[in-house]
């Protein structure tokens, strides 16, 4: 099993900054894909960001350029750093994991609370 724990959720501004952490932890040597979702009130839940082992990324298409996904294969932990917060980031932020070949995302964090209001 894999256990994904993330960190960094909080209270911003507009237009402020956030930096969201993801620690692996559990069998994690298959793992090839990590990725960010969010999910908003009312709204189905949506793609952030992933990336590969080898570093390919790709972005929400929301994102515009705010957000960067980074990866430490060494310490087992994804980053997803957030600028130009907006209030329709407000969501709760999920780590995902797959192995590779696999289709879908058997795993899955507890997600990381992101508000951002004045």
């Amino acid at each position: 099993q894999v256990q994904l724990v993330e960190s960094g959720g909080g209270l911003v501004q507009p237009g402020g900054s956030l930096r969201l952490s993801c620690a692996a932890s559990g069998i994690i040597g298959r793992i090839n894909t990590m990725a960010w979702y969010r999910q908003a009130p009312g709204k189905q839940r949506e793609l952030v960001a992933t990336i590969t082992s080898g570093g390919n990324k790709n972005y929400g298409d929301f994102v515009k350029g705010r957000f960067t996904i980074s990866r430490d294969n060494a310490k087992n932990t994804v980053h997803l750093q957030m600028n130009t917060l907006k209030s329709e980031d407000t969501a709760v932020y999920y780590c995902a994991a797959r192995n590779l070949g696999s289709s879908g995302y058997p795993y899955w964090g507890q997600g990381a609370q992101v508000t951002v209001s004045s």
